[in-house]
């Protein structure tokens, strides 16, 4: 018999190494395999068998429940089983997923190279192998495939700019400090299925002409740097990256370099700044990094999961691609739904599903049991989204149409209790602190937004207070030289116009 257990970090965390024990124990015959996690979150630690070609799950199997679960496996009564689940693969068709670039995670084990083939691995690359550059940034373009990092630039059109340039040598880097709160894609996908990213950067690589490529991760995930270098190293063996990429003579490899903690450095011109050995300060802008990034060269600089998602793109097709989603938001979102909710986890949908669906009917509505009054999307500096509008379509420009954003998609729940005026100054708390420096809008103007928040809950000229907030916010969106500072207002404004009550204001809410 064989079982698969994750070893992703999340699950570790809530005892599925102990899980992984106990079952060694109580089978020692078994083949256990770990693998990544499927994001299920509220069943880990989760526990697979292979049943007549299908993957069964049981979860949330502790230690302790491991004997019965071993027993009833025996007997063959699995559903008798308190923890049953069933077939995974039903499950996700159930609750809407399309697992395109999550496809592999929680399926194999993450640096198992045959298995990563077997299921499909490599297929994007070699069929990029097959294709002059233009025609992958072409393939990339038809995708509509945009940047997952939060601002949702076309893919294909910073490629291309890359692709275009006439200095060389040009780079590929890849964004992997994911800091925002409530998001946690970059992690599973590194830690679950990192030769996916891998493939991703390669493919890129080749497409715009560049020959290296950097990772440039957070210090924070020492799990997700273990298994990297580990995926780099077999990936080199397998021809999967170096100097003669699978026999075609195409060359590119990967250097992967650590962070040191700066959530500003998820801005793509500090981590630049970074990456060359500096202090992570916000670059002005022009000059763009796809014509003077890393070392003043072109520079291709995406996130972790634009880059996963660039092998199905080429191995399926753009037009397979395309097909999902609305507007001009093709493809999936990694929705990450945390905080509030009965059922966290990651969820690979296709873009146009509404929040209402994914916090009510996939994420079985607020852990507490009471009503959902507030939903942060997109990270610390996302504005919060009332319950009144989350029918709203997760969708670039449909977010945006209501002040929003998707940012990175991460989706934090709050419930009627929540204080939107004290999320207001955490807001503006979180953006001093992590705050570069380098421009006074951001520097100064959270410091002060701060003080009149303070100010405001305390009751102290009210009106006045609040008129000088807007007019702070208003100068940090248009006088920052980042989105740092530029976006830190979004939550302080969307609180102050969705919740007036909690600033002690009872008129209608202004419209910023």
């Amino acid at each position: 018999m064989k079982y698969y257990v994750s070893q992703d970090s999340a699950a570790v965390s809530i005892g599925a190494d102990e899980t992984a024990h106990a079952l060694a124990r109580a089978a020692p015959d078994a083949e256990i395999v770990r693998t990544g996690s499927r994001g299920f979150y509220w069943l880990e630690p989760l526990i697979e068998i292979e049943r007549g070609g299908e993957r069964i799950g049981f979860g949330p199997v502790e230690a302790g429940d491991v004997d019965a679960l071993v027993s009833a496996i025996g007997s063959g009564d699995l559903e008798s089983y308190d923890h049953y689940v069933g077939n995974i693969d039903h499950l996700l068709r159930e609750q809407g997923q399309r697992r395109l670039t999550f496809a592999r995670c929680g399926v194999i084990a993450p640096t198992d190279w045959d298995a990563f083939v077997a299921h499909g691995g490599s297929a994007g690359l070699r069929a990029a192998l097959a294709n002059s550059g233009q025609a992958i940034v072409d393939s990339v373009k038809e995708s509509g495939l945009r940047g997952r990092g939060g601002a949702g630039f076309p893919t294909g059109i910073k490629w291309q700019t890359v692709h275009d340039a006439p200095a060389t040598p040009k780079y590929v880097v890849c964004n992997a400090d994911e800091g925002d709160s409530g998001t946690y894609a970059d992690r599973m996908i590194m830690e679950g299925d990192p030769f996916t990213l891998l493939e991703g950067m390669a493919i890129s690589g080749i497409a715009v002409g560049a020959e290296h490529g950097y990772i440039y991760l957070r210090s924070e995930y020492p799990d997700a740097e273990k298994t990297l270098r580990r995926a780099l190293d077999v990936a080199r063996e397998n021809g999967m990256l170096g100097d003669d990429i699978f026999g075609s003579g195409k060359t590119f490899d990967i250097e992967l370099r650590m962070g040191a903690g700066a959530y500003i450095c998820g801005e793509e011109t500090s981590l630049l700044e970074s990456l060359e050995g500096k202090r992570g300060l916000v670059r002005f802008k022009p000059p763009l990094p796809a014509i003077q990034g890393f070392m003043g060269q072109p520079t291709v600089i995406n996130n972790v999961i634009t880059l996963s998602s660039v092998p199905s793109v080429m191995a399926q097709g753009a037009p397979n691609y395309h097909d999902l989603g609305i507007n001009k938001s093709r493809g999936t979102l990694t929705i990450q739904l945390c905080g509030n909710v009965a059922r966290p986890g990651l969820y690979e949908m296709p873009f146009g599903v509404t929040l209402e669906h994914m916090i009510n009917t996939v994420g079985g509505g607020s852990a507490s049991g009471r009503p959902v009054r507030a939903v942060q999307v997109g990270g610390p500096l996302g504005a919060y989204v009332p319950a009144k509008q989350l029918g709203t379509e997760l969708g670039y420009e449909e977010m945006a149409e209501v002040k929003a954003m998707i940012g990175h998609g991460g989706v934090v729940v709050f419930d009627d209790t929540v204080d939107m005026a004290q999320q207001a100054r955490f807001a503006m708390e979180f953006c001093d602190i992590e705050s570069c420096g380098k421009c006074t809008p951001c520097r100064v103007g959270s410091v002060r937004a701060q003080e009149v928040i303070g100010r405001i809950i305390d009751e102290r000229d009210r009106d006045d207070n609040i008129e000088l907030l807007r007019e702070l916010c208003d100068t940090m969106i248009n006088g920052s030289l980042c989105a740092h500072g530029g976006m830190a207002p979004f939550p302080v404004l969307s609180a102050l116009n969705h919740f007036p009550q909690d600033f002690g204001v009872q008129e209608p809410a202004v419209t910023a």
